[in-house]
C-alpha cells in the first residue's frame, strides 16, 4: 500500500493498538487514524500527528465514522483483559462481537483492502489444555469448538465473521491468534492486566516496600508462552499483507510455569520473595502454548524474541512507574523554605 493511505487503527488507546500505531509512524505512513473507547487522558500512547477519535465502536454509526475513507484497517479494539477481567466479566467480552461485526460491514462499504482481525488463542479447544504438559496447539485445534467461556467464543464467532465476509464479499480478511502479548507501555495493575505484568508489579512492589511476599494465582504449576510486543507488531503487519487467508497463531513457544516467570522475574528484580498460592484465584487453563509450524512453513519466521529479554525491557518500564510511590519525603531546610 501506500504510506499515504488512510489506515485506521481501532483499538489504538490499548496496549497492543499504541504500539502498532507508534510503528506504523516510524515507518513513514502519513494518514493514520487512531480510535478507541477509553477517554485520551487513559490511551496507553497518543500521538498528535495522528487523528485521534473517542467513539464506541459497538455502535455501527460510529464504525462507519471511523471508516470513512480507510483503506487498511487493524482491529485491536475488545473489551478484554488478564484471566481475572476474563472469567468475572463473561458478558462485556461476548459483546465485543459488535465491534468487529459493525466494522466488516463498514469495511465492506468503504471498500477496504485489507482488513485485519486479533483473534486469541482462547479460541482453542479446553479439552486441549488440561494438563500443564500440553503438546503445543496447532491452528487446527480450535475444532470441535470449546473455547474460553465468553471472550474465547466471542473471538471464535468473530473469525468466522471475517472468514464469511472474505467468502461472501470479497473483504480481504487476515485473522491471527496472538499468544499473551506482553511489553511495556501497558496494563500492570487495577485487574486488567495479564501475568508478566501482574509478576513484574508483585515483584517491583515487594522490593520496593519491603514486604518481601508474593500471591501467585493457582498452584504455579500452570504453563504460557508469552509474546513480546515487537514480535507481534511484526506478525500482525506481515500477515496482513500476505496472500495467507485462514487463522494463524502469532506467538513463542517458549513455554514455562508461572512458577518459572516468577523465578525470572525475581532473577531481573535481584531478589527472592515468599510464596503463598491462591487456589481460588481464576487461573485459567492448566497448559498453553504455541504450534508454529505454520507460520514457519508460510513466513519462514517465528515470533523469536527470548522471554527474559523482554521481561527486562517490561520490568523497567513498569519500575519506573511505580517508584515514585515509594519515593521517601525529602527534609526541607529553613534555607530552601526561606
Amino acid at each position: 500500500m501506500k504510506k499515504s493511505e488512510l489506515v485506521l487503527v481501532a483499538g489504538a488507546g490499548g496496549f497492543i493498538g499504541g504500539h502498532l500505531v507508534a510503528d506504523l509512524l516510524r515507518q513513514g505512513h502519513t494518514d493514520l487514524r487512531a480510535v478507541d473507547l477509553k477517554p485520551f487522558d487513559e490511551w496507553y500512547q497518543r500521538f498528535p500527528e495522528v487523528e485521534n477519535l473517542q467513539l464506541d465502536l459497538q455502535d455501527k454509526d460510529n464504525c462507519y465514522k471511523a471508516l470513512k475513507g480507510a483503506r487498511v484497517v487493524y482491529n485491536l479494539a475488545a473489551d478484554m483483559g488478564g484471566m481475572g477481567f476474563i472469567e468475572n466479566n463473561k458478558c462485556l467480552c461476548m459483546l465485543s462481537v459488535l465491534i468487529n461485526t459493525h466494522l466488516c460491514m463498514a469495511a465492506k462499504d468503504e471498500g477496504v483492502k485489507r482488513y485485519f482481525y486479533a483473534s486469541s488463542a482462547c479460541v482453542y479447544n479446553a479439552d486441549k489444555q488440561r494438563d500443564p504438559n500440553v503438546t503445543a496447539l496447532k491452528e487446527a485445534d480450535a475444532y470441535p469448538g470449546q473455547p474460553e467461556d465468553g471472550y474465547g467464543w466471542e473471538k471464535l464467532f468473530s473469525e468466522r465473521m471475517c472468514r464469511h465476509f472474505r467468502e461472501d464479499f470479497a473483504l480481504q480478511t487476515r485473522v491471527a491468534r496472538y499468544h499473551n502479548v506482553y511489553g511495556p507501555h501497558g496494563t500492570f495493575e487495577g485487574g486488567r492486566e495479564k501475568a508478566p505484568a501482574a509478576i513484574c508489579r508483585k515483584v517491583i512492589h515487594a522490593k520496593l516496600s519491603g514486604d518481601h511476599t508474593i500471591e501467585i494465582w493457582g498452584d504455579g504449576y500452570q504453563t504460557r508462552s508469552f509474546m513480546y510486543i515487537t514480535d507481534c507488531l511484526k506478525g500482525t503487519q506481515t500477515l496482513t499483507w500476505s496472500d495467507f487467508v485462514e487463522p494463524i497463531n502469532i506467538g513463542s513457544s517458549e513455554l514455562v510455569s508461572i512458577n518459572q516467570l516468577v523465578d525470572i522475574v525475581e532473577g531481573i528484580g535481584g531478589i527472592k520473595l515468599k510464596r503463598s498460592y491462591n487456589l481460588k484465584a481464576p487461573k485459567g487453563v492448566n497448559g498453553r502454548n504455541s504450534d508454529n509450524t505454520l507460520i514457519q512453513k508460510v513466513f519462514g519466521w517465528e515470533p523469536d524474541t527470548k522471554l527474559r529479554d523482554g521481561l527486562e525491557k517490561t520490568y523497567r518500564w513498569i519500575y519506573d512507574q511505580m517508584s515514585g510511590r515509594y519515593a521517601k519525603p525529602r527534609t526541607v531546610s529553613f534555607a530552601e523554605l526561606h
